[in-house]
């Protein structure tokens, strides 16, 4: 196997995230309907799969030796694909289930969080990669990714199951955890968001500087 071909299976690895997230999305949707347990295992399959990716495509570029500038673009532009997709789906998953009101708003307020953090990461990106900076993704920020994926698990399992498959009395501690989750993940984004923002404040001083 070439390193050409190695580099090119660990990039099909990485953007196989987009589809199998909206595999996910599209089968979480559909449960919402049909009720059915083949559509649960289905689709959590497919978010357990879009999970992996992000583990494997690191993981064999560092030990094949094709780490390349595309794959530390695409890796966190396709996490920002998977937050854009999964968190929604969730906010309105709660709504449609007519679960908590305060849950539909910590979610809303989580996703908000979520996508402004992204946001001033990808400026900033940008600003420091117009004065030679490395773009990869800091060690923190792959801490958050590698969490989101099952923090977003925890919370589409309890929306997936809570109805048919569990007893009522289940319903209240399951939320609470899905609380505590969600405001784990929210602080952790906000300080990656601030540690982000520390490793590129040369960057940004040299920009306002014009130099």
């Amino acid at each position: 196997m070439t390193n050409e071909s190695k580099a090119a299976f660990v990039n099909a690895i990485t953007f196989a995230r987009l589809p199998l997230i909206f595999l996910w999305a599209f089968l979480a949707v559909w449960h919402e309907f049909s009720r059915s347990g083949a559509l649960v295992v289905a689709s959590a399959l497919a978010m357990l799969l879009a999970g992996l990716t992000d583990l494997w495509d690191g993981k064999l570029a560092r030990k094949w030796g094709v780490v390349s500038s595309l794959g530390k673009l695409a890796d966190p532009l396709m996490d920002k694909v998977f937050y854009i997709v999964a968190f929604p789906t969730l906010l309105w998953q709660i709504l449609h289930q007519g679960d908590s009101e305060v849950h539909a708003l910590a979610m809303l307020a989580f996703t908000v969080i979520y996508m402004l953090r992204d946001t001033w990461v990808t400026f900033l990106r940008a600003v420091g990669a117009s004065h030679g900076a490395d773009g990869a993704a800091m060690w923190l920020g792959k801490v958050r990714t590698a969490l989101s994926f099952p923090g977003a698990g925890w919370v589409y399992a309890y929306l997936a199951l809570r109805r048919d498959y569990f007893p009522s009395s289940w319903y209240g501690p399951w939320l609470y955890t899905c609380y505590a989750v969600e405001a784990f993940l929210a602080l952790l984004t906000i300080y990656s968001l601030f540690s982000y923002t520390r490793a590129y404040a040369p960057h940004l001083s040299a920009a306002l500087a014009h130099k």
